[in-house]
């Protein structure tokens, strides 16, 4: 009965393999990068079957223009001076594999918000 039960367990396992990611996409919650701040970077990867997984620093090699990665995060310099960075995740178990963008980086500060009040009389000054 144990000689079943391992041939059934090997052959089982042996069916069972590494999920194989087939293309990477870049999936951004922002359109434009902070300064003085870390800015996740969302990659994804597609498998065979269609699915999407999320992919992080121990699937990914991450490179970038300017600023410093920390696992999916990338920080910028509150003084850089650059207006765009280019990053570059390549895919560690296929090289060949690999995404390189653009992303802008914000140029104004942050500040306090209009009321909606402030904002309509802003609106129509321009009318």
């Amino acid at each position: 009965m144990k000689k079943y039960v391992t041939i059934i367990f090997l052959l089982f396992s042996g069916s069972i393999k590494a999920q194989k990611i087939e293309a990477i996409f870049v999936n951004l919650y922002t359109d434009s990068l902070k300064k003085g701040t870390y800015n996740y970077i969302n990659i994804d990867g597609q498998l065979p079957d269609g699915r999407f997984i999320p992919l992080d620093s121990t699937h990914l090699l991450f490179t970038a223009s300017a600023g410093k990665f920390s696992g999916n995060s990338l920080c910028l310099d509150r003084d850089i001076n650059e207006k765009k960075i280019i990053i570059k995740a390549v895919l560690k178990q296929n090289p060949a594999i690999f995404k390189e963008f653009e992303i802008f980086i914000k140029q104004l500060p942050d500040g306090p918000l209009q009321t909606l009040d402030e904002f309509k009389k802003q609106l129509k000054k321009k009318l």
